[in-house]
């Protein structure tokens, strides 16, 4: 098996689980997310695109129902014993076969929970699943069961994080020397990802994000690459990937002389970061730190171009998002607890002046100060 992991590390996550089950009177959980079956088992693949779940009872049994594709990409690559296939065919009802499964399974008019909330359940799954299972038993939305446990990293997940941090830096490494006027956007992305990949990365769950000029405003990647002016400005988002755990970085880099815009969003970010670095403790919420955020930005008169987040959890993800449910936003009840891996980011898109200017880094929480994992800092970067 290509496991990441020591066999007692699954173990512990398997006990937490149904510890919480048990808590929560659930007889049984349909895992949908992908990223919940590899935090539980190791089970690494795309096929998440299809038709499959998860099936764990309270007992601490576990069954795979997928298709056939998967069938030794599940047996390879996780600690799942027993896998069960559905039949691609014409009319296809795999929640048929997952009905008549959790009735093998004693499990006829239990409670069981769901992972809606996921790219592995899209709304064809979703209505098949209740068609199905509505009269079955007692259905019960359990999207951030395993999503919240797997917010504090273990000793052994923090290995990864701190490899995919370091693979981040090497990604910076890479870009700096190719970012200068008539610089190709594609060779700056080559190197970073390429940076990654010879290190021994992964792919990350969603694309590098790069855009200068205009486009360094936005904060999604986007097909089309130019070449840098003279002066220009140059947005990157980007993560190192580390058996699919990710540590993300952000900075928007000036090229030519800075203007003044520039320099005054450049201070108002890190006056931001550094503040809530001074939050980013246990003691406080998710919703403190966006607090924090929305405060100094709001009193320099950047709440037009700020956004409505700062951050989020990171941790083992697969595509479309390397984003975790936990965000900071405004109320977010989650508490801060020491080892979790947090990326911190600072967004300003000035459109009336078309000034861009970003700054993040991820970070690991402790009883105390947070741990900031890049090797950069803070600094301003200019080319």
């Amino acid at each position: 098996m290509a496991l990441h992991f020591a066999e007692e590390e699954y173990a512990s996550r398997l006990r937490r689980l149904t510890a919480k089950m048990q808590e929560e009177r659930l007889d049984a959980v349909l895992l949908f997310a992908q990223e919940s079956m590899y935090w539980l088992t190791g089970y690494d693949t795309f096929g998440y695109c299809f038709f499959q779940t998860l099936v764990v009872k309270q007992d601490g049994s576990m069954v795979l129902l997928t298709r056939s594709a998967d069938l030794r990409q599940a047996r390879h690559t996780s600690n799942i014993e027993r896998i069960e296939i559905w039949v691609d065919r014409v009319n296809a009802d795999p929640a048929m076969d997952l009905k008549n499964l959790l009735s093998e399974l004693d499990l006829l008019g239990c409670r069981i929970g769901v992972e809606y909330d996921t790219h592995g359940m899209t709304g064809r799954t979703a209505r098949l699943v209740d068609n199905q299972l509505s009269t079955f038993g007692e259905l019960i939305d359990a999207s951030m069961l395993v999503s919240r446990l797997r917010l504090v990293k273990s000793p052994a997940e923090i290995v990864h994080v701190e490899k995919a941090a370091s693979l981040a830096d090497d990604a910076l490494d890479a870009a700096l020397p190719l970012i200068r006027p008539g610089g190709s956007e594609a060779d700056i992305l080559a190197a970073m990802q390429g940076a990654v990949f010879a290190g021994g990365g992964d792919y990350p769950a969603n694309e590098f994000i790069i855009g200068s000029g205009a486009d360094a405003l936005l904060c999604r990647y986007k097909a089309g690459r130019r070449s840098l002016d003279a002066s220009d400005q140059l947005t990157l988002e980007w993560a190192g990937v580390s058996a699919h755990y990710h540590a993300a970085m952000m900075r928007t880099i000036v090229v030519g002389e800075p203007t003044n815009r520039h320099r005054e969003l450049y201070s108002a970010c890190r006056e931001t970061i550094q503040a809530i670095e001074m939050v980013l403790r246990p003691g406080n919420t998710f919703g403190t730190v966006f607090d924090v955020h929305a405060r100094i930005m709001d009193e320099r008169g950047l709440a037009r171009h700020r956004l409505n987040a700062c951050g989020y959890s990171l941790g083992a993800r697969f595509s479309p998002s390397w984003m975790e449910h936990q965000m900071f936003h405004v109320g977010n009840p989650q508490e801060i607890e020491p080892d979790m891996s947090l990326f911190v980011h600072m967004i300003i898109m000035d459109s009336d002046s078309g000034t861009a200017m970003t700054l993040g880094q991820t970070y690991l929480t402790t009883t105390e100060s947070p741990r900031p994992l890049s090797r950069y800092g803070l600094d301003f970067i200019s080319a």
